[in-house]
């Protein structure tokens, strides 16, 4: 896994990339979870939402780097 990217004249970190990746595909997420109603299951929705971010992040950072 190359450590930096070009990207228009700049060196970006992949993870940076990765963290805007992941960012877009949260608040999707979000958006749905809180259309279905799961956030009124969880005992701390803020502390879900979090949760469900660092999870995300994190398995799509593992996989950016195996590969």
């Amino acid at each position: 896994m190359p450590v930096e990217i070009e990207l228009f004249g700049f060196f970006a970190p992949v993870l940076l990339l990765v963290l805007v990746a992941c960012v877009f595909a949260f608040i999707a997420l979000d958006l749905l979870l809180a259309r279905w109603g799961v956030y009124r299951l969880a005992w701390h929705p803020g502390l879900f939402r979090v949760a469900l971010f660092a999870v995300l992040f994190c398995g799509v950072a593992l996989l950016v780097q195996r590969t």
